[in-house]
């Protein structure tokens, strides 16, 4: 059995997941938190070392962004993400996982005509897994009665 199989049913776990089979079918995938990316889409900046960054996003055949909209952009990350969106665009796949609605990604970037820019390139080729019910972590506790259903965050 693949070691993804043996992980819970969560959204970074089934992201981690298809990374491995796109490796184990001889591609490369590149897997990175959305408060990693932000930190170092802002010291590529900084730094002046865009370049370097935007190869390091692009050239992945998969890139895995975890839990966008868990840390808020700022401007330069919310242009960062945009140019490399734009770059991967019909070009190389990119799987994102996140609690967030489309309607909410203006305010967690920041700003709204970007966000729709991002969105429209996300979506023309997409496919959407809606994963709904409760935490996967909080399971037990709710079934032990710890954790009341109504009371539970759901995904």
């Amino acid at each position: 059995m693949p070691l993804w199989q043996s992980f819970y049913n969560g959204k970074t776990h089934l992201a981690i997941g298809v990374a491995l089979e796109v490796i184990d079918q001889g591609h490369t995938a590149f897997y990175v938190s959305c408060e990693d990316f932000i930190e170092q889409a802002n010291e590529a900046v900084e730094e002046k070392k865009i370049e370097k960054f935007l190869r390091r996003y692009t050239r992945p055949t998969v890139l895995i962004l975890d839990e966008v909209g868990y840390a808020k952009f700022d401007p330069v990350s919310a242009h960062m993400l945009f140019q490399v969106v734009s770059k991967r665009y019909e070009k190389g796949s990119i799987l994102l996982t996140s609690n967030k609605s489309y309607s909410e990604w203006g305010d967690m970037l920041g700003d709204t005509v970007l966000a729709t820019a991002i969105l429209d390139r996300l979506l023309h080729h997409s496919s959407v897994f809606n994963i709904r019910g409760d935490s996967y972590r909080l399971k037990e506790k709710i079934r032990a009665g710890v954790v009341p259903t109504s009371a539970a965050p759901t995904t």
